[in-house]
């Protein structure tokens, strides 16, 4: 019987080989990190949500979540092991990818849309969680092709550095002085790059619609938008760097963003054998979040009225409110 099964093996061993017609073993051997092939991620197709009619909607509840990565629980969208070089040099790690890393990687390449968080020709209207202002390249068109989505984009993808206070030098060929309305002044070097990385990113927000659905009998969620969040930094009077709040960069319409993470490994730290895709991840609901905002008369924040403790009571007061009219539904 072990002789068979020894034979069955070799012939399956050579049926496979066949088709690739090696030359030698080592060519005919594939070399894989894993004792197995990993596919059922990488070739996954994304799920579609189940349709929705409005009239099967008899109740909603619009919230905006914020996802803190220093979480522990959180740190799989976090994984900051991409950085830049001091020569720009962008280096991600090939094993598994940040949110982050995924998110700047397709917008580079000119295949996610991303959509301002203020109106880009008049500055003093910030309604980006609306996807009211798309940021993207002509078709066909991506970072290093389209010089004017280049320009456009790199405001939220990276920052210049405060202003040379040193002249140039002719050492490289370039004039270190210029003539302006008949004056000679000196030419300063280039503002610096900075590009952002993950280890950049403090908190995610998401926008986010809670509704029950008649038809289906369900209370159901369905994630609108995503944006990431850094550290505002301002230089103080003695030269230091100070912390100003937080800046939201940008926002990312999350239907569409969903058929890219479905293809991307989410780092499991309790089996290797059972990672899951970014896009199981938000439909699980495997991340920890607080409530900042609900749709209001006012349109306030939560940090407009509470503070502390208090803030976060109300943000559970939310959430507990969305259970509170679910279990209703079925009390006669």
């Amino acid at each position: 019987m072990k002789r068979v099964t020894f034979i069955l093996f070799l012939a399956a061993i050579h049926d496979v080989n066949a088709q690739c017609e090696p030359t030698s073993f080592i060519a005919a051997t594939p070399t894989l990190d894993y004792p197995y092939v990993k596919e059922h991620v990488l070739t996954k197709r994304t799920v579609p949500y189940e349709y929705i009619r409005e009239a099967d909607v008899v109740w909603s509840k619009r919230v905006w979540r914020e996802i803190d990565l220093r979480e522990k629980i959180n740190h799989p969208l976090y994984y900051p092991f991409d950085y830049h070089t001091p020569s720009g040099q962008y280096v991600r790690n090939t094993n598994c990818w940040s949110l982050w890393t995924i998110l700047r990687h397709h917008i580079v390449q000119g295949e996610l849309k991303l959509f301002s968080s203020y109106n880009p020709y008049q500055f003093d209207m910030r309604d980006g969680d609306q996807f009211k202002y798309p940021i993207a390249p002509k078709a066909g068109g991506n970072y290093c092709n389209d010089s004017v989505f280049r320009n456009e984009v790199f405001y939220y993808l990276g920052k210049l550095g405060p202003e040379s206070d040193q002249p140039r030098s002719t050492w490289d060929g370039r004039d270190s002085t210029r003539i302006v309305n008949g004056v000679e002044e000196f030419v300063y070097y280039d503002r610096d790059t900075f590009w952002i990385d993950s280890k950049d990113i403090v908190k995610y927000q998401i926008k986010e619609d809670w509704f029950f659905d008649k038809e289906r009998s369900v209370m159901d969620v369905r994630i609108l938008g995503i944006a990431p969040v850094i550290l505002k930094e301002e230089i103080g009077p003695n030269g230091e760097k100070m912390i100003a709040g937080m800046e939201t960069k940008f926002w990312i319409y999350f239907p569409h963003l969903r058929y890219l993470l479905t293809n991307y490994y989410v780092y499991n730290e309790k089996n290797d054998a059972q990672w899951m895709s970014f896009d199981d991840l938000f439909w699980k609901r495997r991340f920890s979040s607080t409530v900042y905002k609900e749709s209001n008369v006012f349109d306030r924040s939560i940090d407009s009225y509470r503070t502390g403790v208090d803030a976060l009571q109300e943000s559970a007061d939310i959430i507990e409110n969305i259970r509170t009219f679910e279990q209703d539904v079925w009390n006669f």
